[in-house]
């Protein structure tokens, strides 16, 4: 396999695309969920969180006010799985609950002040990779980026897409 070189013409062979272009994209997004994971590494052991727990503030902090129901189908994880976590982060007094108003049995989870402290602290760090990573490949690519994402979505992640716009949009103009 030929090595990536950030001047290789964009584009080349898009109609194309072999079997070494599909891979060489496969190993840099593992490499790069990789390298972001341990740069938040250092903040999680220092808070003993794990990812599980980060997951779940990161979901919190761009979907606010959302079942427990909700937060388990995004995150993609069990019941227990989920439980195990949302109590350990309300232990620490990361996150509040409320009841719905349309059915009381149901929990609207959010973050709490500390929570959204904490989860401010590690989106820092995605913040400054993806900054940095954005400046190099300038406008052009960055919106070639996101469209590549949006193709790799399932339809499920686009309703949380859609739905994580309409948030907000309803919290900055106090809908």
């Amino acid at each position: 396999m030929t090595a990536y070189r950030p001047t290789d013409e964009a584009g080349a062979g898009l109609l194309f695309l072999r079997e070494e272009q599909i891979r060489l994209a496969q190993t840099m997004m593992f490499l790069a969920g990789r390298d972001m994971a341990k740069a938040m590494a250092p903040i999680l052991e220092e808070l003993q969180l794990g990812q599980a727990h980060y997951r779940v503030l990161q979901v919190l902090a761009f979907s606010p006010r959302i079942p427990v129901s909700r937060l388990q189908e995004i995150l993609g994880v069990t019941k227990q799985s989920l439980g195990r976590t949302l109590g350990e982060l309300q232990e620490r007094g990361y996150l509040e609950s409320e009841s719905c108003l349309r059915d009381r049995r149901q929990k609207l989870l959010r973050l709490s002040k500390e929570g959204l402290s904490v989860e401010v602290h590690l989106f820092a760090v995605v913040r400054h990779r993806l900054v940095d990573a954005y400046r190099e490949a300038g406008g052009t690519a960055v919106e070639g980026f996101r469209r590549v994402m949006w193709g790799m979505l399932s339809e499920s992640s686009r309703t949380v897409m859609a739905d994580e716009s309409m948030t907000r949009k309803k919290a900055r103009y106090g809908a």
